[in-house]
């Protein structure tokens, strides 16, 4: 978090050199936001996507044990690798993006 606030322009801290949120950032802290793993993309021609039926395998643009992107609110977040936990599907960070990146993201 103190990385993230470091990287906030001087135009976002008030006279005495405090950033105008940062009395605020805790407030932040509860706000839940969604993630989403892409294991991989693809495009199909209309024609081809009417053709597919139950059991119709889709090839994805990435190879089996490649990264995965991961995301937040639809923003990369970075890469990670798909594991089990307790029989579900998880995902361990590989790679995140740094704060100046997450911004850039954003733009």
């Amino acid at each position: 978090m103190e990385e993230l606030l470091n990287e906030v322009p001087a135009a976002a801290t008030n006279g005495s050199g405090t950033k105008k949120f940062e009395m605020n950032i805790d407030s932040l802290l509860d706000i839940s936001v969604e993630i989403s793993v892409e294991i991989g993309r693809t495009k199909l021609t209309i024609g081809e996507l009417l053709a597919l039926s139950k059991g119709s395998i889709i090839e994805l643009n990435r190879i089996a044990g490649e990264s995965v992107d991961i995301y937040v609110n639809d923003k990369l977040l970075g890469k990670g690798e798909i594991v089990l936990v307790n029989e579900r599907l998880g995902v361990r960070i590989m790679e995140i993006l740094t704060p100046k990146e997450r911004v850039q993201e954003l733009g």
